[in-house]
């Protein structure tokens, strides 16, 4: 194979890396607020449930989450209900490993929600008492201060770290691999297998260091932008 074939077949597997960090954070980022939000709440079984549930996300190995959403259903209820959504998928549209993406995607969305809510935790945690103090005495309610007050201070915050986790995110997405999802890692082993070709697997740390270097740049005019509490 040609460099350009090479570089054509480990694309087309970098764009399922690409899905996988796309809908992670789509549905991520948001999800880690209300987690946030439970893991701090005053009612003590929520609180109590929120912190085991994101205990246990950050204590287990990714890798090994994404074995128990893909394969523990099937056990439970006697059926491979991931390899069935394959299989409707591949014979009705074309699509292949359907199933097995959707399974990566919510093992990733789970554990990233997670990792997420305690960045927000501690950004709301960061802000002082006394600013939600002032704007109880500037007549704000508990959201107005939030949203008026507290939000923009958090945001800018929680930036460096929410960075730090979004380009781990993408170097991530390699686990797929380990259910045989087709993403770029997967498409350098098979060319490792079947073509005898070993340089195909060292040259995707290209693809990943062009996509980090591009992610880098973006979040690092985005941190510049929401400095404006900076002294």
């Amino acid at each position: 194979m040609s460099f350009m074939e090479v570089t054509a077949f480990l694309w087309e597997g970098f764009q399922i890396s690409l899905l996988i960090f796309a809908v992670t954070l789509i549905c991520g980022v948001p999800l880690g607020l209300p987690i946030a939000f439970c893991s701090m709440s005053k009612f003590k079984p929520l609180k109590a449930l929120s912190k085991i549930i994101v205990w246990i996300v950050r204590g287990v190995p990714l890798m090994l989450q994404i074995f128990i959403i893909y394969y523990v259903p099937g056990l439970l209820f006697q059926k491979p209900l991931f390899s069935q959504v394959d299989r409707y998928f591949f014979i009705n549209y074309g699509v292949a490993d359907a199933g097995r993406i959707t399974a990566v995607l919510i093992a990733f969305t789970i554990n990233y929600a997670c990792y997420f809510s305690e960045i927000y935790r501690g950004g709301i945690e960061s802000i002082s008492k006394g600013q939600y103090e002032a704007g109880y005495v500037l007549g704000l309610t508990k959201g107005q201060i939030f949203y008026k007050i507290v939000l923009k201070q958090v945001i800018q915050r929680i930036v460096p770290p929410m960075s730090n986790e979004i380009i781990t995110l993408i170097k991530d997405t390699a686990l797929a691999n380990c259910i045989v999802v087709c993403e770029i890692i997967k498409q350098a082993n098979e060319l490792a297998a079947t073509k005898a070709l070993v340089w195909p697997l060292f040259y995707t740390g290209v693809f990943y260091l062009l996509f980090v270097g591009l992610l880098t740049i973006v979040l690092g005019r985005a941190e510049k932008k929401l400095s404006y509490f900076r002294s």
